[in-house]
This record gives structure tokens, C-alpha cells and sequence, in this order.
């Protein structure tokens, strides 16, 4: 499995933070910094918005780093992503995400 896959599933390479990272993008940061406040009614300045991966080593979003419950969970667990999980199929968090990317789950599976 790719490292890029996030412990949920998600394909961290299609995240404009990853992207605007890897790529050194300060034009794409302004804008998903600027969308993402928008969003989450929240202050978030193109400064957050860095990030090398859910999973890799390296800057996260504060999102990311410290407020993703998923993160959070799979971490405490010692797990390489939810796939792992015997809770997987029953847990309320990661099926939110895969209720709205199902991609995300069928990244998972073998």
C-alpha cells in the first residue's frame, strides 16, 4: 500500500495540502487556505497548510497532527491504517469518510 494512503483511506496525493508541499505551491496554499477558512469558519493562513502525508514523516496540518480523530485512534492502536482494525466495519468515525468516498475503504483492502 502506498504511504500516501491516510490511516482512513484517503489518497493523501490528491490533498491541495499535500500538494502545495510537495510542490512548494504558495499560490495554491493562499487558495485552500482561503477555502478551507471558509469552510471550517476557522483561521486558517496559507502557513497551515502544509503537509507530507497522514502517515510519513514530516509537517502535518494542524488538522492533521492534532484534531483528526482517526489519526488520533489507528496511532493509539499502533495500527498502518483503519484496514487493520477489527472495528473497522462498526466504527462511526472512519465511516463517515467512507460513506462519502467509498474509494477511501477500497483503498484499504488488499
Amino acid at each position: 500500500m502506498k504511504r500516501s494512503i491516510a490511516f482512513c483511506g484517503l489518497d493523501c496525493e490528491k490533498c491541495d495540502a499535500y500538494i502545495a508541499t510537495k510542490n512548494n505551491d504558495q499560490v495554491l496554499r493562499e487558495k485552500t487556505a482561503k477555502l478551507w477558512a471558509e469552510l471550517n469558519n476557522a483561521p486558517i493562513l496559507p502557513e497551515h497548510i502544509n503537509c507530507a502525508g497522514c502517515r510519513m514523516n514530516g509537517a502535518k496540518t494542524v488538522f492533521c497532527s492534532s484534531l483528526c480523530e482517526i489519526r488520533k485512534c489507528a496511532v493509539a492502536k499502533g495500527l498502518e491504517t483503519c484496514g487493520e482494525c477489527a472495528e473497522k466495519d462498526t466504527c462511526p468515525k472512519v465511516g463517515a469518510i467512507w460513506q462519502n468516498n467509498p474509494q477511501a475503504k477500497k483503498n484499504l483492502e488488499g
